[in-house]
């Protein structure tokens, strides 16, 4: 920009309806334009009095070129009163202009978006309506379609810090309650549950650990095996002994007659 009258750079201001990475048009037929609402707190004497001084400018530019030398008896002049109301349908201004003076900056090219530290601004979502930035802007007289007037035209934007969002958006948090849905989201196509899904109830019982080795938990039963002996005394001693074998006597003879053992032991003797 020239060091101009007509040249403005602000001191903080709030941006609103801020379009200024994609071209945007209010009304059909208009060309789509780079664009921010800008809000000037009116206790900034010193950037009010610069517009002021710019806007009479444009206004003596306009009667010496596109007016043909007369000043038009209406003549539209972008900055309102925020405590007033809109030229466009007698309504009052929203909430966020209370106190401030209201207009709208445009370009048909792309202005640059620096942060405070003039670097660009790559990603869209930290600019957003409801930041406080500083806008150059400058005034200009024109003469379209029978309409006569000044406008603000709109150059570099610097962004300097963050504010509450402007336009009733609101964060997921608080458009769903914080929480997770408690359904699961349905595959495209597929039919919705005719009840939210709730988590299955939990057993009433409490399963029981394996008793390894003991019957009557389906477990077959297993005889204790023997530890092997190697070299000394039998682990199992049984309450009877075995019968020793009678190794080279003569079995024990048995009367036929009387049943009972002979007296010698030996049968004929």
């Amino acid at each position: 920009m020239s060091n101009s009258i007509l040249d403005v750079v602000t001191g903080t201001v709030r941006l609103s309806y801020v379009h200024l990475f994609q071209p945007y048009s209010a009304q059909a037929g208009q060309d789509p334009k780079y664009s921010c609402t800008i809000l000037l707190p009116k206790s900034d004497i010193a950037t009010k009095q610069k517009i002021d001084a710019a806007v009479n400018a444009a206004i003596q530019q306009g009667i010496s070129g596109k007016w043909n030398g007369v000043r038009p008896p209406v003549l539209a002049i972008p900055v309102h009163d925020g405590d007033g109301v809109r030229p466009s349908d007698g309504m009052p201004f929203g909430n966020e202009c209370k106190g401030h003076w209201v207009f709208t900056a445009s370009s048909k090219q792309k202005v640059e978006v620096v942060d405070i530290n003039l670097n660009p601004i790559i990603d869209q979502t930290q600019v957003y309506s409801g930041i406080y930035a500083r806008v150059s802007i400058r005034f200009f007289p024109f003469n379209t379609n029978g309409k006569k007037g000044v406008g603000c035209g709109l150059y570099p934007v610097q962004k300097l810090e963050d504010g509450e969002p402007l336009g009733g958006h609101v964060s997921a948090a608080e458009a769903f309650g914080g929480g997770a849905p408690a359904y699961p989201q349905q595959p495209y196509g597929q039919p919705a549950p005719s009840q939210p899904y709730a988590a299955p109830a939990q057993p009433i019982y409490q399963p029981q650990q394996p008793n390894y080795g003991q019957p009557g938990y389906g477990q077959p039963t297993y005889n204790q095996p023997q530890q092997p002996n190697y070299g000394g005394q039998p682990a199992f001693i049984p309450s009877v002994a075995p019968q020793q074998p009678n190794y080279g006597q003569q079995p024990q003879q048995i009367d036929p007659i009387t049943g009972k053992p002979l007296v010698g032991g030996i049968y004929g003797i």
